[in-house]
């Protein structure tokens, strides 16, 4: 283990990345954790105000990217400086992507259904860091036998054909097909070659002229979302906390 993270991390440079993933992912679970202990009414935490306003962990995440983003410039890849940069980032990072979601929509939307999207994007960033992480690199490493070299070059042409399998599958409107795809082999082709769900850039591009493959990709998408919307929900909930529930519509002249 030890050599194979000396050789496979450490020696092209890749440590700082692997600090600033291992930040980043522990950073949203410490949030995440306390946010819900607030909301819940448990524990000594509380949210931070000054002068009456509510200051959300995305202000200070910020402070911390622009500064771990320049320290991590400055001090170049390597070295105490480098670790450490690349640790502020990560936490920096991780309250920002927590918030994502309040970014987007300029709102105050932690609790809602909008706020579900903060979790799709720190588990999308979580995944594309870890696929670089894990990616082998045929350059950078000293020592490299010709048949490693080889070896490694293959992985990169299996990465690259995976990756382009993925875009077009994400254009296709297959969004986790495409992030497992740029990491296990076979399944960006899977949603390559599948149709497109209805909306998506290749569906408006593709499908105007097509009604047959429109009725069949809007068939295809409610028997998908159907069969996989709960247990994806089911998951979002366990990851980031159930949103609130909206206010029922009253009729007029009732209270």
């Amino acid at each position: 283990m030890g050599h194979w993270l000396e050789r496979n991390i450490v020696e092209p440079g890749k440590l700082p990345l692997l600090l600033a993933l291992a930040a980043f992912v522990l950073t949203f679970v410490i949030t995440r954790v306390i946010t819900r202990l607030i909301r819940a009414g448990k524990g000594p935490f509380g949210n931070v105000k000054a002068g009456g306003l509510h200051i959300h962990h995305v202000v200070p995440g910020v402070v911390l990217v622009v500064i771990g983003g320049f320290g991590a410039v400055a001090g170049g890849r390597q070295g105490f400086g480098a670790a450490l940069a690349a640790v502020v980032f990560g936490v920096g990072a991780g309250l920002v992507l927590d918030e994502f979601a309040l970014i987007l929509h300029l709102d105050d939307v932690y609790w809602t259904e909008q706020g579900r999207q903060s979790v799709e994007v720190v588990v999308i960033t979580a995944a594309m860091v870890g696929l670089l992480l894990a990616g082998f690199s045929p350059f950078g490493v000293n020592d490299i036998s010709a048949d490693e070299l080889q070896d490694r070059g293959a992985v990169i042409a299996n990465v690259v054909a995976n990756f382009f399998f993925s875009l077009v599958a994400l254009s296709k409107g297959k969004a986790r097909l495409a992030i497992f795809g740029a990491v296990v082999p076979f399944v960006g082709l899977v949603g390559a070659v599948r149709l497109a769900r209805p909306g998506s850039p290749w569906a408006r591009r593709f499908y105007p002229g097509r009604p047959r493959a429109r009725a069949r990709a809007e068939l295809r998408a409610y028997h998908h979302d159907r069969r996989w919307a709960r247990l994806s929900r089911t998951l979002q909930d366990w990851i980031g906390g159930k949103p609130d529930r909206p206010e029922p519509a009253r009729l007029p002249g009732r209270r």
